[in-house]
């Protein structure tokens, strides 16, 4: 029986999209263990690569889990990717809106049971050093009253950067994801300083984890 997160949508984007994945990458995962097999948490990622949800997603699905992250609204609207979006059950959120909407929609599923996803920058960095940690992954699991696990990633930007898709070597690349032990959230979604403490938290626990990660796929050629 197929699990009751892993649907048919899910089963083909991991066999197509996650096989291409599998074969363009060298994935080198640290840290599985802290993924929940059951109920809701936050999987907070640092953003290398406008591609790194992809590399969240595939141990996560080695749980027979899914994780449901933010896209960008206009890319709900485009024929193929909006409904490839909708049947992966992906949350629209529109750049720069600041509402509180999206936030409390992604908390409501958290505290359904599922894995929620979102890169915490809130925009593709070059990976040199984390851009600035945004107060949504805070709020929303102070919302949620769940734990916040943070994933560390480095190596998809070898391939595709922020400033776009290339082919220059490595030409199979490796990927370092770290999941870290979860951090519990604690506090109002709505209390400035409950809010910033969680941030922190997150800020120094991501750091973390994206040293482990860059230990997994270090800057050398042929690694």
């Amino acid at each position: 029986m197929m699990p009751r997160e892993l649907d048919t949508w899910w089963m083909i984007a991991n066999g197509t999209i996650g096989s291409i994945a599998r074969a363009s990458f060298k994935l080198r995962v640290s840290g599985a263990q802290h993924i929940p097999r059951s109920g809701g948490a936050l999987l907070a990622y640092n953003h290398v690569s406008v591609i790194d949800a992809i590399f969240v997603a595939i141990p996560v699905m080695r749980k027979d889990r899914i994780v449901r992250c933010f896209a960008l609204s206009e890319d709900f609207e485009r024929p193929m990717m909006g409904r490839a979006l909708h049947g992966l059950r992906q949350i629209p959120i529109r750049r720069g809106a600041g509402a509180w909407d999206p936030l409390e929609e992604m908390a409501a599923l958290i505290r359904d049971g599922w894995l929620g996803g979102i890169a915490p920058e809130g925009t593709v960095g070059t990976g040199e050093e984390l851009l600035p940690i945004q107060k949504g992954p805070a709020r929303i699991a102070l919302l949620a009253g769940c734990p916040v696990i943070p994933v560390g990633l480095w190596g998809a930007q070898r391939r595709y950067p922020k400033a776009g898709l290339h082919f220059e070597p490595p030409y199979r690349p490796a990927v370092g994801i770290a999941f870290g032990p979860p951090i519990l959230a604690v506090g109002d979604a709505k209390h400035r300083p409950d809010v910033q403490s969680l941030t922190d938290r997150l800020g120094e626990a991501l750091c973390g984890q994206v040293e482990v990660a860059r230990r997994l796929a270090p800057d050398r050629p042929g690694a």
